[in-house]
């Protein structure tokens, strides 16, 4: 019988498992985050500027800090960096680019 690392036991915790997928995912997003302001050479003010997105939200998010982002904070973000939101699912695919946030 084979020894379970320390991470194969703590991922048979569901509660466990969820917090660190929780995590997972703020650390992801703070990845591409900062890869993406590292790539356009851009300051937490200027995305801050162009996005229309606080600067306080912006640094809670490169910190991985607790914050509740919405697709909408999201994809403003994310646009203002030249990328766009996507959702797949198998085949399907769906742009979610910024033209259904404008309420026009």
């Amino acid at each position: 019988m084979k020894n379970k690392s320390t991470f194969d036991r703590v991922m048979e915790n569901p509660r466990q498992r969820k917090k660190f997928e929780k995590e997972y995912t703020n650390f992801l997003l703070s990845e591409l985050l900062l890869e993406a302001m590292e790539e356009q050479k851009i300051s937490v003010r200027k995305l801050s500027s162009q996005s229309g997105i606080s600067t306080s939200v912006i640094q809670n998010l490169r910190a991985m800090q607790p914050v509740n982002v919405t697709l909408k904070t999201l994809n403003a973000l994310f646009s203002a960096l030249g990328y766009e939101l996507a959702a797949r699912k198998g085949e399907k695919f769906y742009n979610l680019s910024p033209e259904i946030f404008c309420h026009k």
